[in-house]
C-alpha cells in the first residue's frame, strides 16, 4: 500500500518534534509539507534533509498556512496533522474544516505518541495560556530543586527560527552562548533568566538528542514549556499555571485544556491582582476538570530597578512579545508598574511603529498601548529599536525578561520591571517538591 500523504500544520516547534518522533522513519507515512504560522518569516524554508532522515533526501518544504487547502488538493494529502499551540478550540475546528473541505482527515497527536521517556526524573512546568506565569514558576521550581541539592538542567520548548541544521542541539551555559547561537529576543527572554542563576539550558530541534545530552549532567530534568503546549518529555511531576486575568480560557484554548486535565499541581497565579470572582471561577473550573490535582495559589509581584524614576514621566512600555500578541493580553507587568508608580502618561507606541512592528499591531488587535518586544530577526530587532527611539517620551519601562540594552541601543533613559512567583498559603511548590524529590 502507498503511504498516507501528510501535511503537518505548525509554527516551528511542536510540528518538528511530532515529525521527528512519529513520522520521520515511519514508512507508513509520507510528509509532503509543513505549514507555518504565528512566527514571522518561518515559511518559505526547507526542513533540511540532514534532519528529515533517509525517507526525505530533498528535505520537506515549509509553506504558509494560508496555502493549506491548495496543498491538500494538489498533493493528494490524506491527513492534516495540527501541531502548534495557544489557539482557541473554535479556531482549531476552523482549521479542521479547511482540511476536511479539501478532502483530508484532520488529526491531533497526543502525549503517548509524542512524549519521550527520560532516565532521569522530569518536572514539567506548563500553562493554559501564554503569559500565565510559566517562567517565574519554572524559576521557583528550579530554586526548590537546587535547595535539595539536585543538579538541574532546564530543557526549553523549541524556538528554532534560524538555520535548523545549526540548531539540532543547543546548550546555553553563559551569556556568550546566546551570542554564539545567534539567539532572537524571544529566545533570550526564556534563556537569560536561567543563565543569570547559573542554570544550564538546552533547546533546539531534535529533542531525543537534547534529552540524552541533558541527562548526562542532571539529577532532574526541568521542562520549561512554551505557549500552552504539553511537554515533549514524560513528566514525573506536571505543574500547570492558570491565569485568572483570563478566567475561562483554561477550558477554551488548545492544548491548554489538555494541560489542565493532565496536571498533578495547578498553580492559580496572579491572585493578588485578579478579581476574586475570576479567581473563584478558575478554581472551580480546575476542580471540575481535574479533581485529583493539588491547587496552589500564587502572586507575581513586580520589582522595579528605580520606582521613583517613573513618577511624573511620559513613558513607553515594552512588554513580553508572545504575552501581548497571540497570548491576547492587552498589557503586562510594565503597564502595571507604570500605573502603580505614578507615570504621568503612557504613550501609545502605535503611531511610531515601523515595518514588521506596525504589522504586528494589525495582526494582533487585542494588544493595548504597549510595545511587544518582537525580535525574531535582525531586521525586526532594528525596527523595534527604531520604534522605541522615535517615541516622544521621558522614560522606557521594559518588562521583557531580558535586559534589552544588551541587544538594542535605547536612546531614552530606561528602567526594568521583573517579576517572581510568590506563593500564598499552603501547600507550596517547595513542600510538594520536597515531598516528591527529597531524600
Amino acid at each position: 500500500m502507498s503511504p498516507d500523504r501528510v501535511v503537518i500544520m505548525g509554527a516551528a516547534g511542536r510540528d518538528f518534534h511530532n515529525f521527528n518522533v512519529y513520522f520521520r522513519d515511519n514508512p507508513a507515512y509520507h510528509v509532503v509539507a509543513f505549514t507555518a504560522t504565528q512566527i514571522p518569516n518561518i515559511e518559505g524554508r526547507i526542513y533540511p534533509a540532514a534532519l528529515a532522515g533517509s525517507l526525505y533526501p530533498n528535505g520537506i518544504p515549509i509553506f504558509p498556512e494560508s496555502d493549506l487547502a491548495q496543498i491538500v488538493k494538489e498533493q493528494h494529502v490524506n491527513q492534516v496533522v495540527f501541531a502548534y499551540s495557544d489557539i482557541s478550540h473554535e479556531t482549531v475546528m476552523h482549521r479542521a474544516s479547511v482540511a476536511l473541505a479539501a478532502g483530508a482527515d484532520f488529526r491531533l497527536l497526543g502525549p503517548r505518541a509524542t512524549m519521550l521517556k527520560s532516565s532521569k526524573p522530569v518536572v514539567a512546568v506548563c500553562a493554559v495560556r501564554t503569559g500565565s506565569g510559566k517562567s517565574q514558576t519554572t524559576r521557583a521550581v528550579a530554586n526548590a530543586l537546587r535547595a535539595l541539592g539536585k543538579r538541574i538542567v532546564v530543557v526549553r520548548h523549541p524556538m528554532p527560527y534560524g538555520d535548523l541544521t545549526k540548531q539540532v542541539v543547543q546548550r546555553f551555559a553563559t551569556f556568550d552562548d546566546l551570542i554564539l547561537h545567534h539567539t532572537t529576543i524571544e529566545e533570550r527572554e526564556e534563556y537569560e533568566p536561567h543563565l543569570a542563576r547559573g542554570t544550564v539550558v538546552y533547546a533546539g530541534v531534535d529533542y531525543e538528542k537534547i534529552l540524552r545530552q541533558a541527562e548526562a549532567e542532571a539529577d532532574v530534568i526541568l521542562w520549561d514549556g512554551g505557549n500552552n503546549d504539553f511537554p515533549f518529555f514524560q513528566p514525573d511531576l506536571m505543574i500547570v499555571v492558570v491565569d485568572p486575568h483570563r478566567a475561562g480560557h483554561e477550558l477554551l484554548y488548545h492544548p491548554g485544556e489538555t494541560n489542565l486535565r493532565m496536571a498533578d499541581v495547578i498553580v492559580i497565579n496572579k491572585v493578588d491582582t485578579a478579581n476574586a470572582e475570576d479567581v473563584n471561577r478558575v478554581r472551580a473550573n480546575a476542580r471540575m476538570a481535574n479533581p485529583r490535582a493539588i491547587l496552589v495559589e500564587a502572586a507575581s509581584p513586580i520589582f522595579v530597578d528605580d520606582p521613583g524614576a517613573i513618577r511624573g514621566k511620559r513613558v513607553l512600555i515594552i512588554e513580553d512579545g508572545p504575552t501581548v500578541t497571540h497570548g491576547e493580553m492587552a498589557y503586562g507587568a510594565g503597564f502595571v508598574a507604570a500605573n502603580k508608580f505614578g507615570a504621568r502618561e503612557i504613550v501609545d507606541p502605535r503611531p511610531y511603529a515601523v515595518g514588521s512592528i506596525r504589522e504586528t499591531y494589525a495582526q494582533y488587535p487585542t494588544t493595548g498601548a504597549v510595545l511587544p518586544a518582537m525580535g525574531y530577526s535582525d531586521q525586526q530587532i532594528h525596527e523595534l529599536e527604531q520604534t522605541i527611539n522615535a517615541a516622544p517620551i521621558d522614560l522606557v519601562i521594559s518588562a521583557t525578561p531580558i535586559d534589552l540594552r544588551r541587544v538594542i541601543r535605547i536612546q531614552h533613559p530606561s528602567v526594568r520591571v521583573r517579576y517572581e512567583l510568590q506563593e500564598i498559603g499552603q501547600p507550596t511548590l517547595v513542600d510538594l517538591i520536597k515531598e516528591r524529590f527529597g531524600e
